[in-house]
């Protein structure tokens, strides 16, 4: 057997047997970290330092952009995705070719308002090939998931079936799970009772984060949301950082952004727990940093 066939099948028995699916990796994880007062441009210096968009959008590609549109909140309260970054990664998919570039969260608040108040909606206005349209409640479908907790779930299936995921959180504080980032960001395409994740959100986010995988994963640390999260709602608790990130690994780029809140990665469980299932790395000793 060839060295390579060899790795090949070990990696394969590896992860059959529980063991992270990224021991045997060949490069490491890398980051992207752009800072500036110009959103949209540190959005796409982020994007262009990881090699560009074309390396996840190719011509004709239907593809998801998957902001926190969640609260009624304006922008400056961080609760939500940052308007201009949003409009930033629509931009460069259409630059790319993407045929549709589809924008949409379950949100918790009233979604008209959150759509409208947020900024998203307004930012994206007129874009060509850009769709931004409130849930549909029957597009919602039960989807076998067989994971750690969920065994299936109603997930929506624009998400399902589009060629591309991006995934665009904001970092901010969350009162159940300390942050909420990328991991958590994907609970916008769940449906169904979401209170019942909060039995074992860890395991739910890891298994949900297992079905539906981020291509890419872009974080809003514009900025961040300190105290009383998720919803937020006082400018006392918002920090200004004029940061984005931006990863493939999804692991990585939460426990990157993990440290804009004084926290280290092993102190948010989530992170921890996808780590285990072997879905991104958490030790940043072994991620690449890139300042954009």
């Amino acid at each position: 057997m060839k060295r390579r066939d060899f790795l090949k099948f070990a990696a394969s028995s590896l992860i059959l047997s529980g063991v992270p699916r990224n021991l045997f990796a060949k490069d490491p994880s890398v980051i992207a970290v752009s800072e500036g007062a110009d959103y949209g441009a540190i959005t796409k210096n982020a994007i262009a330092a990881l090699g560009g968009i074309q390396k996840f959008v190719k011509q004709g590609d239907v593809v998801v952009v998957k902001p926190n549109i969640g609260w009624d909140r304006r922008p400056e309260f961080a609760a939500c995705t940052h308007p201009l970054v949003v409009k930033a990664v629509a931009e460069e998919c259409v630059k790319a070719g993407a045929k549709k570039v589809k924008v949409f969260d379950i949100p918790c608040n009233d979604p008209r308002r959150c759509y409208e108040n947020s900024g998203i909606q307004a930012a994206l206005k007129g874009m060509k090939n850009v769709e931004m349209k409130q849930i549909e409640s029957e597009r919602l479908k039960n989807v076998k998931i067989n994971g750690q907790f969920l065994k299936d779930w109603e997930l929506y299936d624009e998400a399902l079936s589009a060629n591309v995921f991006i995934n665009v959180p904001v970092a901010k504080h969350h009162a159940l799970t300390r942050l909420t980032l990328g991991l958590k960001n994907m609970m916008g395409i769940m449906g169904g009772n979401r209170g019942y994740l909060h039995r074992n959100m860890d395991e739910a986010l890891a298994d949900v984060n297992s079905v539906v995988k981020s291509h890419l994963v872009i974080i809003d640390a514009t900025r961040i949301l300190l105290d009383h999260g998720p919803q937020g709602g006082s400018l006392k608790d918002v920090k200004v950082l004029n940061k984005v990130v931006a990863s493939r690994d999804i692991v990585a780029a939460d426990a990157y952004a993990t440290t804009f809140f004084n926290l280290k990665p092993e102190d948010i469980s989530t992170t921890v727990v996808a780590y285990k299932r072997g879905l991104g790395e958490m030790n940043l000793g072994k991620v690449k940093v890139i300042k954009a």
